[in-house]
């Protein structure tokens, strides 16, 4: 037990040192107090003795200045002490309360930066989001509980010394005797808090699973197909159940911890009544006065909740340690996806083009390859399309070109030069990417278009470029505040847009961001065939003279690129421009007549209804 103990308390100056980061004067004022309020008590178990046997002297001498002098002088010092506590418990709670804001947005700081640190494939591991998890739980206020319980630990100490001298002169085995009773509850509080740390780093995944119910229960996205297909019961009864199982076993710790905090305070209390008896045999035979009496109840009452205060805030200081562990950790780990030492300066227009030599990947913890000993080439100032069936790595491939992952072997060259020879940050403000579902951003209209490049400041006129390039600037101006208007519905006087028109604002903020690099994912999927066919028209004119992959189903959109891919099962299996590829007859001709023959179905049905 003691080595487990002693192992923990090296986060200890860890947590310390993070604590007086973020609050460093806080922090010492707190300091200064814990050794003013661990001489109080003391001061006021001593200051009993005297109130008591001042009193025993004055009964039955009426009431006279001299009698009233004798009473007041130790009174007014005992009143004195504990308005002084009052105040230092008042100033003790200011003092935790500004500490711990600056403390929780300290951590939240390094949480959130870490996490934008880290590599993207850590998002597509349980593992991570575990740790994540494990590392958000309360990391903040268990850094505070954990300095808490530390500052206990001194005052306690403090007080307890002090105690300890007050009951020396009466045996000197009573201070022993104060620890050894309190040794079945810190014993029983050690093995509590291990249990209850064990228990919540393996219901970690659970617990996450609750959150993800209660997203799916209460979130927009999701309530159309609950609704439809009636999905709302399915995933209350699954919360229900797995809430009910974790409810049951916390029930069933906190009802073994219950048990064992009675059984310990019974021990104590036996500890407690024999020395109690003990002092009062004292006093019958006349060896101790009344005062006595009071001071050793008033001090082994008071010692005996020191210890068990102070053995309790070790137990506390070994349980909150756990869990801060988990903060620490996660704050450690590296990512992959780094510059090197000395980066290559990044091309300010591309000149070659990218080429993909003999890539191999696997995704971690998978034995299966979604490209093995791949080979693409994609020239400078080209349109490049690559289209190919479900599965058939087009997603692996461009978290590959923004440098999400690193190849397993192989490599991915820009101008003839390896990605990982650049630097990280400035590789990628090279590519403008448009996701399938671009991300929604619930600010205003022009804060949408002009986060397309943090790095400038872009003017009103530019945002209204950007936006009319997009063909989105007429429904910008039908919004109730234009290009002010917040977006989305999460916040008072929101306003959504369509599919298609989140798609055209995320088109907008390629048109601002002006990558050498542009690469689409499935770009019209939301659009019509109208809205589609002006949006190719832009997006050419946007992709002039630039490097542009885009990933489609569409052969609409494919053939008016200058070069198809098509790949399957992880290869690159046919290559050529529309006509060419028609000519050859193979997958991507079979693939376009069958595409073209549903879309005169679906014309001819359109006008029959």
């Amino acid at each position: 037990m003691f080595k487990r103990f002693s192992g923990q308390l090296s986060y200890l100056s860890q947590t310390f040192n993070l604590i007086w980061a973020a609050s460093r004067n806080w922090t010492l004022a707190w300091m200064i107090l814990i050794v003013f309020q661990g001489v109080l008590p003391a001061a006021s178990v001593y200051l009993t003795r005297l109130v008591v046997d001042s009193i025993v002297r004055v009964v039955g001498k009426g009431i006279s200045w001299q009698s009233t002098q004798a009473i007041l002088i130790p009174v007014g010092l005992m009143a004195g002490v504990l308005l002084l506590t009052e105040f230092l418990q008042g100033a003790s709670e200011w003092i935790k309360t500004a500490q711990s804001e600056l403390v929780q947005d300290y951590i939240s700081g390094l949480v959130h930066k870490q996490s934008i640190a880290i590599d993207f494939g850590c998002y597509e591991s349980s593992e991570y989001n575990d740790r994540l998890e494990r590392a958000r739980d309360g990391a903040g206020s268990r850094s505070l509980a954990l300095l808490e319980n530390t500052g206990t630990v001194l005052q306690s100490s403090i007080t307890l010394f002090a105690v300890a001298a007050i009951l020396i002169p009466y045996g000197f085995w009573l201070p022993i005797l104060l620890v050894v009773s309190a040794f079945p509850a810190f014993y029983v509080a050690f093995n509590l808090n291990l249990h209850q740390f064990q228990w919540s780093q393996r219901t970690t995944t659970d617990r996450r699973r609750l959150q993800y119910y209660e997203l799916l229960l209460t979130s927009s996205w999701a309530a159309k197909e609950l609704r439809l297909f009636n999905f709302g019961s399915y995933f209350q009864s699954a919360y229900q159940k797995l809430r009910g199982r974790l409810r049951n076993e916390q029930i069933k710790l906190i009802q073994r911890r219950t048990f064992s905090r009675i059984a310990a305070a019974f021990i104590a209390l036996l500890v407690t009544g024999a020395s109690l008896a003990w002092m009062g045999r004292q006093v019958l035979l006349g060896i101790i006065t009344l005062g006595d009496l009071a001071l050793f109840y008033q001090a082994f009452k008071q010692g005996q909740n020191i210890v068990k205060s102070l053995l309790g805030s070790l137990g506390q200081i070994y349980k909150n340690s756990l869990f801060i562990n988990n903060l620490f950790e996660f704050l450690k780990l590296k990512p992959q996806i780094v510059d090197p030492p000395q980066p290559l300066p990044i091309p300010s227009k591309l000149q070659r083009g990218i080429n993909l030599r003999q890539v191999t990947f696997r995704y971690p913890g998978s034995e299966q390859p979604v490209l093995e000993n791949f080979n693409l080439s994609i020239p400078a100032g080209k349109i490049v399309a690559i289209v190919g069936d479900n599965g058939a790595g087009k997603s692996t491939l461009i978290k590959l070109l923004c440098r999400f992952y690193d190849p397993d072997s192989g490599s991915i060259d820009l101008d003839g030069n390896d990605i990982r020879e650049y630097c990280v940050e400035a590789f990628r403000k090279l590519i403008t990417v448009l996701f399938q579902d671009p991300l929604p951003y619930y600010v205003s209209v022009a804060d949408n278009i002009a986060m397309g490049d943090l790095s400038i400041i872009p003017s009103q006129a530019e945002i209204e470029a950007s936006a009319r390039g997009a063909g989105i600037h007429d429904r910008i101006t039908r919004l109730p505040n234009g290009y002010d208007s917040l977006l989305g519905k999460w916040f008072p006087g929101g306003t959504d847009l369509s599919g298609g028109e989140w798609q055209r604002l995320a088109l907008a903020r390629a048109f601002l961001r002006k990558g050498e690099i542009i690469i689409l994912d499935e770009p019209t999927s939301a659009m019509d065939p109208w809205a589609e066919h002006d949006w190719l028209e832009r997006f050419r004119k946007m992709a002039n003279g630039r490097t542009a992959i885009v990933i489609t189903h569409r052969f609409t959109l494919a053939m008016r690129a200058d070069i198809i891919h098509v790949m399957r099962a992880g290869q690159i299996v046919e290559s050529g421009s529309h006509d060419e590829l028609l000519a050859l007859n193979g997958l991507y001709a079979e693939s376009w007549k069958s595409q073209m023959e549903s879309n005169q179905e679906q014309s001819v049905y359109t006008q029959i209804t």
